[in-house]
């Protein structure tokens, strides 16, 4: 198998994740099958050449009212099933069940 073959994300939308060097939980709302991050996210973040083609997540962070995009290789599954604390979380999802959010938003 070629290395630059793009990957299947291993994590769901909706999925709780834990990052591996930072510690914080987070509910997934996106997944790509590579970087999609622009220019300006990718001098920040500086993803190696192998993590520029694996899978990477936009995730809701718990307890703080922000947005990261983070490589796969940096994450694992949440072994708590508890519920994500953050405002966007109503946005993507209407359901929580067994560890995991339902996709679906708000109803207006």
């Amino acid at each position: 198998m070629s290395s630059n073959k793009r990957r299947t994300p291993s994590f769901r939308v909706g999925q709780i994740v834990h990052h591996k060097r930072f510690g914080y939980r987070g509910v997934i709302v996106d997944a790509h099958t590579d970087f999609e991050g622009s220019q300006d996210l990718s001098k920040r973040v500086e993803p190696s050449a192998a993590d520029r083609r694996r899978p990477w997540y936009q995730i809701l962070v718990h307890n703080r009212a922000i947005e990261t995009y983070e490589a796969e290789s940096n994450l694992e599954e949440d072994p708590s099933k508890e519920p994500v604390n953050h405002p966007y979380v109503p946005v993507f999802f209407n359901e929580f069940e067994d560890g995991q959010y339902r996709v679906g938003g708000m109803e207006n």
